[in-house]
């Protein structure tokens, strides 16, 4: 298996460098097989959302196809794939940001009884309960 960092995946989905961009292709569509993975970690798959959405200006149909991609692609491992494909789906039926979404699931999956946050918008879209003071 190979890890891969963000910059690469970056630079394979946008093309965006001659030099590093052939690299990435060749790796990723060349050097990657079935038995040789690539394996993307969750912070690589957070961070690349974010690289998209700020760097880029994606859409979130874009990144959403981007990581279902991944998700799906025999020569590529994504650690904890299982919450990824969660997190994909609440991203894509909400107004959640990824990293929410992820951050969420997580916390579901390991048997969190909820994710607190003082983020309003990650407690109204990607299911978080918001903390607040107590009442006395």
């Amino acid at each position: 298996m190979i890890g891969l960092d963000t910059n690469v995946l970056v630079r394979y989905l946008t093309q965006d460098d001659p030099r590093q961009s052939a690299l990435a292709t060749h790796l990723l569509e060349d050097t990657l097989t079935v038995e040789r993975q690539g394996f993307v970690s969750t912070v690589v798959l957070i961070e690349l959302v974010r690289v998209l959405e700020t760097g880029y200006r994606c859409r979130r149909v874009e990144i959403a196809g981007v990581i279902e991609r991944l998700l799906r692609a025999r020569t590529i491992a994504v650690e904890h794939a299982d919450v990824a494909w969660q997190a994909l789906r609440a991203f894509r039926t909400s107004k959640a940001e990824f990293a929410d979404c992820m951050i969420e699931r997580a916390g579901h999956a390991n048997g969190c009884e909820r994710t607190v946050t003082f983020d309003r918008a990650a407690a109204r879209t990607a299911g978080m309960q918001l903390l607040e003071p107590v009442p006395r």
